[in-house]
Protein backbone atom coordinates (compact mmCIF):
# COMPACT_ATOMS: atom_id res chain seq x y z
CA UNK A 1 0.00 0.00 0.00
CA UNK A 2 1.32 3.36 -0.53
CA UNK A 3 1.48 5.40 2.49
CA UNK A 4 -1.05 8.40 3.23
CA UNK A 5 0.99 11.21 1.98
CA UNK A 6 0.74 9.54 -1.70
CA UNK A 7 -3.31 9.65 -1.84
CA UNK A 8 -3.33 13.34 -0.79
CA UNK A 9 -4.70 15.15 3.07
CA UNK A 10 -7.94 13.65 4.42
CA UNK A 11 -10.25 16.08 5.71
CA UNK A 12 -11.23 15.83 9.21
CA UNK A 13 -14.44 13.91 9.95
CA UNK A 14 -17.98 15.20 9.02
CA UNK A 15 -20.73 15.94 7.03
CA UNK A 16 -19.66 14.70 3.60
CA UNK A 17 -21.90 15.48 0.78
CA UNK A 18 -23.80 12.19 -1.16
CA UNK A 19 -23.66 9.50 1.93
CA UNK A 20 -27.49 9.07 1.83
CA UNK A 21 -28.49 5.26 0.40
CA UNK A 22 -28.23 5.29 -3.32
CA UNK A 23 -24.99 6.54 -5.42
CA UNK A 24 -27.24 9.49 -6.39
CA UNK A 25 -27.45 10.64 -2.53
CA UNK A 26 -26.16 14.17 -2.51
CA UNK A 27 -29.79 15.46 -2.47
CA UNK A 28 -31.14 12.76 0.10
CA UNK A 29 -31.09 13.40 3.99
CA UNK A 30 -29.01 10.73 5.97
CA UNK A 31 -25.43 11.71 5.41
CA UNK A 32 -23.01 10.36 7.75
CA UNK A 33 -19.44 11.02 8.72
CA UNK A 34 -16.58 10.35 6.54
CA UNK A 35 -13.52 11.23 5.14
CA UNK A 36 -12.58 13.42 1.60
CA UNK A 37 -9.69 13.55 -0.08
CA UNK A 38 -8.20 14.95 -3.20
CA UNK A 39 -5.47 13.60 -5.15
CA UNK A 40 -3.96 15.12 -8.56
CA UNK A 41 -2.53 12.57 -10.65
CA UNK A 42 0.25 13.91 -13.17
CA UNK A 43 -1.36 11.87 -16.07
CA UNK A 44 -5.18 11.97 -17.44
CA UNK A 45 -6.90 9.60 -15.61
CA UNK A 46 -10.03 8.08 -17.28
CA UNK A 47 -12.12 6.69 -14.50
CA UNK A 48 -14.70 4.72 -15.70
CA UNK A 49 -12.03 2.83 -18.06
CA UNK A 50 -9.88 2.01 -14.95
CA UNK A 51 -12.32 1.04 -12.99
CA UNK A 52 -14.78 -0.57 -15.59
CA UNK A 53 -13.03 -4.02 -14.89
CA UNK A 54 -14.05 -4.22 -11.16
CA UNK A 55 -17.90 -3.68 -12.39
CA UNK A 56 -20.14 -7.03 -12.41
CA UNK A 57 -22.95 -6.20 -14.10
CA UNK A 58 -25.36 -3.12 -14.22
CA UNK A 59 -26.82 -3.84 -10.66
CA UNK A 60 -23.83 -4.63 -9.38
CA UNK A 61 -23.95 -4.02 -5.34
CA UNK A 62 -20.58 -3.16 -4.77
CA UNK A 63 -20.48 -1.27 -7.75
CA UNK A 64 -22.42 1.73 -9.01
CA UNK A 65 -22.19 5.22 -11.13
CA UNK A 66 -24.21 7.80 -9.98
CA UNK A 67 -26.22 10.36 -12.81
CA UNK A 68 -23.03 13.10 -12.21
CA UNK A 69 -20.63 9.85 -13.02
CA UNK A 70 -19.41 9.44 -9.68
CA UNK A 71 -17.89 6.22 -9.13
CA UNK A 72 -19.10 4.18 -5.90
CA UNK A 73 -16.98 1.30 -4.94
CA UNK A 74 -17.35 -1.09 -1.64
CA UNK A 75 -14.58 -3.35 -0.23
CA UNK A 76 -13.95 -5.01 3.09
CA UNK A 77 -10.61 -3.89 4.02
CA UNK A 78 -8.12 -4.75 6.42
CA UNK A 79 -9.56 -2.50 8.57
CA UNK A 80 -13.48 -3.11 7.97
CA UNK A 81 -15.70 -2.25 5.42
CA UNK A 82 -16.01 0.64 3.51
CA UNK A 83 -17.33 2.71 0.44
CA UNK A 84 -15.34 4.97 -2.09
CA UNK A 85 -16.34 7.60 -4.12
CA UNK A 86 -14.86 9.39 -6.69
CA UNK A 87 -15.07 12.17 -8.91
CA UNK A 88 -12.85 13.27 -11.76
CA UNK A 89 -13.04 17.18 -11.17
CA UNK A 90 -10.91 18.77 -13.76
CA UNK A 91 -7.19 17.44 -13.62
CA UNK A 92 -8.51 16.08 -10.04
CA UNK A 93 -10.10 13.13 -8.59
CA UNK A 94 -12.24 14.21 -5.63
CA UNK A 95 -12.48 11.45 -3.21
CA UNK A 96 -14.98 10.50 -0.53
CA UNK A 97 -14.45 7.51 2.14
CA UNK A 98 -17.00 5.98 4.67
CA UNK A 99 -16.66 3.10 7.14
CA UNK A 100 -14.02 1.69 9.32
CA UNK A 101 -12.21 0.92 5.89
CA UNK A 102 -12.63 4.83 4.51
CA UNK A 103 -8.54 5.25 4.89
CA UNK A 104 -7.64 2.31 3.97
CA UNK A 105 -9.76 3.04 1.20
CA UNK A 106 -8.17 6.60 0.09
CA UNK A 107 -4.65 5.68 1.08
CA UNK A 108 -5.46 3.17 -1.60
CA UNK A 109 -6.20 5.38 -4.52
CA UNK A 110 -3.08 5.67 -6.16
CA UNK A 111 -2.97 2.01 -6.45
CA UNK A 112 -6.17 1.40 -7.71
CA UNK A 113 -6.22 4.36 -10.68
CA UNK A 114 -3.26 3.14 -12.11
CA UNK A 115 -0.06 4.75 -10.10
CA UNK A 116 2.47 1.46 -10.21
CA UNK A 117 1.32 0.83 -13.82
CA UNK A 118 4.18 1.63 -15.96
CA UNK A 119 2.69 1.92 -19.24
CA UNK A 120 5.91 4.14 -20.53
CA UNK A 121 8.13 1.03 -21.63
CA UNK A 122 4.86 -0.21 -23.75
CA UNK A 123 5.53 0.63 -27.60
CA UNK A 124 2.47 -0.11 -29.83
CA UNK A 125 2.98 -2.19 -32.79
CA UNK A 126 -0.27 -2.49 -34.55
CA UNK A 127 -2.24 0.43 -35.79
CA UNK A 128 -5.60 -0.40 -33.91
CA UNK A 129 -3.46 -0.54 -31.06
CA UNK A 130 -1.61 3.02 -31.56
CA UNK A 131 -4.78 4.41 -32.35
CA UNK A 132 -6.62 3.05 -29.06
CA UNK A 133 -3.47 4.02 -27.05
CA UNK A 134 -4.09 7.77 -28.41
CA UNK A 135 -7.50 8.31 -27.56
CA UNK A 136 -7.42 6.38 -24.25
CA UNK A 137 -4.54 8.25 -22.39
CA UNK A 138 -5.82 8.16 -19.05
CA UNK A 139 -6.32 3.78 -19.21
CA UNK A 140 -3.74 2.98 -16.99
CA UNK A 141 -4.11 -0.72 -15.38
CA UNK A 142 -4.70 -0.16 -11.70
CA UNK A 143 -5.05 -2.27 -8.22
CA UNK A 144 -7.87 -3.07 -5.28
CA UNK A 145 -4.87 -4.89 -3.32
CA UNK A 146 -8.13 -7.15 -2.47
CA UNK A 147 -7.11 -10.59 -4.24
CA UNK A 148 -9.67 -12.57 -2.40
CA UNK A 149 -12.28 -10.04 -3.27
CA UNK A 150 -11.20 -10.26 -6.56
CA UNK A 151 -10.84 -13.74 -6.59
CA UNK A 152 -14.62 -15.00 -5.73
CA UNK A 153 -16.42 -13.40 -8.75
CA UNK A 154 -14.11 -14.11 -11.22
CA UNK A 155 -14.39 -18.00 -9.89
CA UNK A 156 -18.15 -17.48 -10.58
CA UNK A 157 -17.73 -16.61 -14.31
CA UNK A 158 -15.92 -19.52 -14.87
CA UNK A 159 -17.51 -21.17 -17.64
CA UNK A 160 -20.82 -19.62 -17.96
CA UNK A 161 -22.09 -16.34 -19.67
CA UNK A 162 -21.39 -13.08 -17.57
CA UNK A 163 -25.11 -12.55 -16.66
CA UNK A 164 -24.79 -16.14 -14.70
CA UNK A 165 -22.28 -14.96 -12.31
CA UNK A 166 -23.45 -11.46 -11.91
CA UNK A 167 -26.85 -12.99 -10.78
CA UNK A 168 -25.38 -15.06 -8.37
CA UNK A 169 -22.34 -12.40 -7.21
CA UNK A 170 -25.42 -9.80 -6.70
CA UNK A 171 -27.74 -12.40 -4.72
CA UNK A 172 -25.07 -13.86 -2.38
CA UNK A 173 -23.82 -10.11 -1.83
CA UNK A 174 -27.56 -9.41 -1.01
CA UNK A 175 -27.44 -11.43 1.50
CA UNK A 176 -24.92 -11.91 3.35
CA UNK A 177 -22.90 -8.50 2.92
CA UNK A 178 -23.63 -6.22 5.35
CA UNK A 179 -24.93 -2.27 3.87
CA UNK A 180 -22.52 -0.15 2.71
CA UNK A 181 -21.23 2.54 5.37
CA UNK A 182 -22.52 5.85 4.06
CA UNK A 183 -24.50 3.72 1.03
CA UNK A 184 -26.88 1.51 2.57
CA UNK A 185 -28.63 0.55 -0.50
CA UNK A 186 -25.44 -0.55 -1.61
CA UNK A 187 -23.86 -4.05 -0.18
CA UNK A 188 -19.74 -4.75 1.17
CA UNK A 189 -18.60 -8.26 -0.72
CA UNK A 190 -18.69 -10.34 2.73
CA UNK A 191 -15.04 -11.19 4.72
CA UNK A 192 -13.90 -14.78 3.44
CA UNK A 193 -15.40 -15.96 7.37
CA UNK A 194 -18.69 -15.61 6.12
CA UNK A 195 -18.37 -17.16 2.51
CA UNK A 196 -16.93 -20.16 4.91
CA UNK A 197 -20.24 -20.40 6.38
CA UNK A 198 -22.58 -20.01 3.75
CA UNK A 199 -25.47 -22.77 3.49
CA UNK A 200 -25.46 -25.03 0.64
CA UNK A 201 -28.94 -24.14 -0.53
CA UNK A 202 -28.14 -20.20 -0.46
CA UNK A 203 -25.66 -21.38 -2.98
CA UNK A 204 -27.74 -23.23 -5.10
CA UNK A 205 -30.25 -20.21 -4.52
CA UNK A 206 -27.53 -17.61 -6.15
CA UNK A 207 -27.52 -20.04 -9.38
CA UNK A 208 -24.07 -21.21 -9.10
CA UNK A 209 -23.25 -25.34 -8.82
CA UNK A 210 -21.39 -27.18 -5.78
CA UNK A 211 -18.23 -27.16 -7.76
CA UNK A 212 -18.21 -23.38 -8.29
CA UNK A 213 -19.26 -22.87 -4.59
CA UNK A 214 -16.38 -25.55 -3.00
CA UNK A 215 -13.88 -23.74 -4.99
CA UNK A 216 -14.58 -20.15 -3.52
CA UNK A 217 -14.93 -21.69 -0.16
CA UNK A 218 -11.34 -23.28 -0.50
CA UNK A 219 -10.16 -20.00 -1.10
CA UNK A 220 -11.49 -18.71 1.80
CA UNK A 221 -9.81 -20.96 3.69
CA UNK A 222 -6.35 -19.82 2.99
CA UNK A 223 -7.42 -16.08 2.34
CA UNK A 224 -5.06 -14.50 4.18
CA UNK A 225 -2.26 -16.45 2.05
CA UNK A 226 -3.23 -15.29 -1.27
CA UNK A 227 -3.12 -11.44 0.09
CA UNK A 228 -0.09 -12.37 0.79
CA UNK A 229 1.15 -13.86 -2.12
CA UNK A 230 -0.88 -13.07 -5.01
CA UNK A 231 1.26 -14.71 -7.78
CA UNK A 232 0.07 -16.82 -10.06
CA UNK A 233 1.99 -19.89 -8.97
CA UNK A 234 -0.02 -19.26 -5.40
CA UNK A 235 -3.27 -18.90 -7.15
CA UNK A 236 -3.21 -22.00 -9.58
CA UNK A 237 -2.38 -24.05 -6.14
CA UNK A 238 -5.77 -24.01 -5.01
CA UNK A 239 -8.24 -26.55 -6.71
CA UNK A 240 -10.52 -25.50 -9.08
CA UNK A 241 -8.27 -22.45 -10.02
CA UNK A 242 -6.80 -22.23 -13.42
CA UNK A 243 -4.96 -19.70 -15.69
CA UNK A 244 -7.85 -18.11 -17.05
CA UNK A 245 -9.08 -17.54 -13.03
CA UNK A 246 -5.45 -16.39 -11.90
CA UNK A 247 -5.42 -13.91 -14.62
CA UNK A 248 -8.75 -12.16 -13.89
CA UNK A 249 -7.71 -11.77 -10.24
CA UNK A 250 -4.02 -10.61 -11.07
CA UNK A 251 -5.62 -8.20 -13.30
CA UNK A 252 -7.57 -6.66 -11.00
CA UNK A 253 -5.78 -6.80 -6.93
CA UNK A 254 -2.29 -6.73 -8.55
CA UNK A 255 -2.97 -4.15 -11.78
CA UNK A 256 -0.91 -7.30 -14.04
CA UNK A 257 -0.86 -5.72 -17.29
CA UNK A 258 0.32 -8.71 -18.80
CA UNK A 259 -1.69 -11.42 -17.58
CA UNK A 260 -3.81 -13.09 -20.52
CA UNK A 261 -7.47 -14.81 -19.61
CA UNK A 262 -6.52 -17.94 -22.00
CA UNK A 263 -9.78 -19.67 -22.22
CA UNK A 264 -12.34 -17.08 -22.46
CA UNK A 265 -15.08 -17.71 -25.03
CA UNK A 266 -14.49 -14.04 -26.66
CA UNK A 267 -11.13 -12.68 -26.45
CA UNK A 268 -9.64 -15.07 -29.19
CA UNK A 269 -11.71 -13.76 -31.74
CA UNK A 270 -10.95 -10.33 -30.62
CA UNK A 271 -7.20 -10.13 -30.68
CA UNK A 272 -7.48 -12.00 -33.88
CA UNK A 273 -9.91 -9.90 -35.59
CA UNK A 274 -8.36 -6.72 -34.53
CA UNK A 275 -4.53 -7.58 -34.92
CA UNK A 276 -4.72 -10.47 -38.02
CA UNK A 277 -8.42 -9.93 -39.79
CA UNK A 278 -9.44 -13.61 -38.74
CA UNK A 279 -10.50 -15.35 -35.59
CA UNK A 280 -8.03 -17.56 -34.08
CA UNK A 281 -7.74 -19.63 -31.10
CA UNK A 282 -6.11 -19.54 -27.82
CA UNK A 283 -2.95 -20.56 -29.31
CA UNK A 284 -3.34 -17.79 -31.96
CA UNK A 285 -3.91 -15.18 -29.74
CA UNK A 286 -0.55 -16.08 -27.64
CA UNK A 287 1.18 -15.65 -31.11
CA UNK A 288 -0.39 -12.47 -31.90
CA UNK A 289 0.24 -11.03 -28.22
CA UNK A 290 3.76 -12.30 -27.94
CA UNK A 291 5.33 -9.19 -29.89
CA UNK A 292 4.03 -7.20 -26.50
CA UNK A 293 5.18 -9.37 -23.91
CA UNK A 294 4.67 -7.42 -20.58
CA UNK A 295 2.02 -5.57 -22.10
CA UNK A 296 -0.47 -8.07 -23.43
CA UNK A 297 -3.23 -7.73 -21.05
CA UNK A 298 -2.96 -3.63 -21.89
CA UNK A 299 -3.01 -4.60 -25.40
CA UNK A 300 -6.39 -6.35 -24.84
CA UNK A 301 -8.11 -4.01 -22.99
CA UNK A 302 -7.49 -1.68 -25.68
CA UNK A 303 -8.50 -3.55 -28.37
CA UNK A 304 -11.66 -4.37 -26.40
CA UNK A 305 -12.00 -0.37 -26.12
CA UNK A 306 -11.80 -0.22 -30.36
CA UNK A 307 -15.05 -1.87 -30.49
CA UNK A 308 -13.50 -4.08 -33.34
CA UNK A 309 -15.39 -7.41 -32.89
CA UNK A 310 -15.87 -10.68 -35.54
CA UNK A 311 -18.95 -10.87 -37.14
CA UNK A 312 -21.62 -13.15 -35.13
CA UNK A 313 -22.64 -16.27 -36.73
CA UNK A 314 -25.91 -17.99 -35.05
CA UNK A 315 -27.99 -17.27 -32.02
CA UNK A 316 -26.49 -16.08 -28.64
CA UNK A 317 -26.42 -18.73 -25.82
CA UNK A 318 -29.26 -19.09 -23.63
CA UNK A 319 -28.30 -17.60 -19.80
CA UNK A 320 -28.69 -21.30 -17.50
CA UNK A 321 -30.35 -21.42 -14.40
CA UNK A 322 -28.97 -24.04 -11.51
CA UNK A 323 -31.71 -23.26 -9.08
CA UNK A 324 -34.00 -25.61 -11.11
CA UNK A 325 -31.77 -28.21 -11.28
Amino acid sequence: MPDASSAGTAAPLGEVPGAAGEPTAERLPGRGPGLRREWRPPWPVDLHAVLAPHRRGPHDPAFQIDRDGAVWRTSHTPDGPGTLRLRGVGGAVDAAAWGPGAGWLLDGIPDLLGARDAPEGFEALHDVVRDQALRRPGLRIGRTNRVFEALVPAVMEQKVLAQEAWRAWGYLLRRFGEPAPGAPRMRVPPPPAVWIRIPSWEWHRSGLEAVRARTIIGAARVAGRLEDDPSERRLRSLPGIGVWTAAETRQRAAGDPDAVSVGDYHLPGIVGWALAGRKVDDAGMLELLEPYAGHRHRVIRLLESSGRRPPRRGPRLAVRDYRSF
